[in-house]
């Protein structure tokens, strides 16, 4: 053996047994997860969003702005984020059961005109029934008002939101340094650390311009319909971008419910197709493209980390998945160069695994050597 060598690892179960044990505590970590996804989904919200204004920070020190200006701007910054997606679904949901109470009489007209069409064709009465039951509009409004109400409730977790933008906002101008202080012992894991917020704002980026074009074309495409409140469907079309694939179908709910009371089943399909065709493109096809290339995500991943997080932490998973699978990435496999070769395999495009120069490369035990154990250093041989 090479003085330079070290014994291979000894797995002290077998392999079968190791992913059987590691399946079991993965379900452990997803229940808690999900367990205490109130909790913990507001606190990566804040964590998101520091991270995507801290850039703020890094441009006004160059600009020798002083350290506590900076810090400010960039709290204010993240509060404005905040604050402002909370506002904006407030106002959404609440103008559509605005518009929903206005529309009841018209809702009553088409299910009547609806029930009058069904049975002309020889629909039983009972099936009529069932239909126009289904299609109730005051069942809608409730909805929509335990919708508003569960907002609400968020309000009171707003206060706890907000306390840790700031609490966070203050650690962010050390973070850096701190990080530069462990590289020398951990420097791996600080590459993914690292790797983790440069791919979130990336990935944050890429959605805001992609979700401005789909907001300028569906706020652009409504102000030629009767439908009202384009402005305010157009602002939801942008938020709603922010989820990975199926985001336009929450955002072509409203409009499409009222150009059906406004123009009829010809402007809802009309509705329905154009965003199906704009937003699909751009969301579904051009926009996945560009998060793989800038977040190193396929476009498969994306959409089960969209499933997979919508299920553990509701609406906020859903609205993070992206991140939160660059996090579990960045804490699971690219904090182990032993785990580079799954890269690759999550990523969209042709990557390659970095390799290792022989001298970095650690040098093992030749197959036919017996297994020892792991040594803590250098393994001599006797001079024969």
């Amino acid at each position: 053996m090479s003085p330079t060598s070290s014994a291979r690892v000894d797995w002290p179960l077998p392999r079968g047994l190791m992913i059987l044990l590691g399946g079991g505590a993965a379900v452990l970590v997803i229940g808690g997860l999900q367990a205490a996804s109130e909790m913990i989904a507001p606190i990566f919200l804040a964590l998101v969003v520091t991270i995507a204004v801290h850039p703020i920070r890094g441009y006004l020190e160059r600009r020798h702005v002083p350290g506590w200006a900076s810090t400010t701007v960039g709290i204010l910054a993240a509060l404005v984020v905040v604050i402002g997606l909370f506002v904006v679904l407030v106002v959404a949901l609440a103008r559509f059961a605005t518009l929903l109470t206005d529309y009841q009489d018209d809702f009553n007209d088409l299910a009547e005109s609806v029930t009058g069409t069904l049975d002309k064709y020889g629909i039983g009465e009972r099936q009529i029934s069932s239909l126009t039951d289904g299609f109730d509009a005051s069942q809608l409004v409730a909805t929509i008002g335990g919708w508003l109400a569960s907002l609400a409730g968020v309000l009171s977790g707003l206060f706890f939101i907000v306390t840790l933008l700031l609490f966070l906002g203050i650690d962010a101008g050390r973070f850096p340094l701190k990080l530069d202080q462990a590289r020398a012992g951990r420097g791996t894991v600080v590459s993914a650390l690292e790797s983790f917020a440069q791919g979130t704002r990336q990935y944050l980026v890429v959605s805001t311009v992609f979700g401005f074009i789909v907001a300028v074309v569906d706020t652009t495409f409504l102000a030629f319909t009767p439908v009202p409140g384009a402005l305010v469907w157009g602002v939801l079309a942008f938020i709603t971008n922010y989820i990975p694939n199926i985001g336009f179908v929450i955002g072509l709910i409203p409009p499409a419910i009222l150009g059906l009371v406004e123009g009829g089943p010809a402007l809802m399909v009309l509705i329905i197709v154009v965003y199906s065709v704009f937003n699909f493109v751009i969301q579904s096809v051009i926009q996945p493209k560009f998060v793989g290339d800038a977040v190193g995500l396929s476009g498969s991943i994306t959409f089960v980390s969209l499933v997979f997080w919508a299920w553990v932490m509701g609406p906020l998973g859903a609205l993070f998945a992206v991140p939160l699978t660059l996090l579990v990435k960045a804490l699971l496999v690219d904090v182990d160069r032993d785990s580079a070769w799954l890269t690759p395999l999550l990523s969209g495009s042709a990557a390659t695994v970095e390799q290792e120069s022989p001298e970095q490369q650690p040098q093992r035990a030749p197959d036919d050597q017996p297994v020892v154990g792991v040594t803590a250093g250098p393994v001599t041989q006797n001079a024969d």
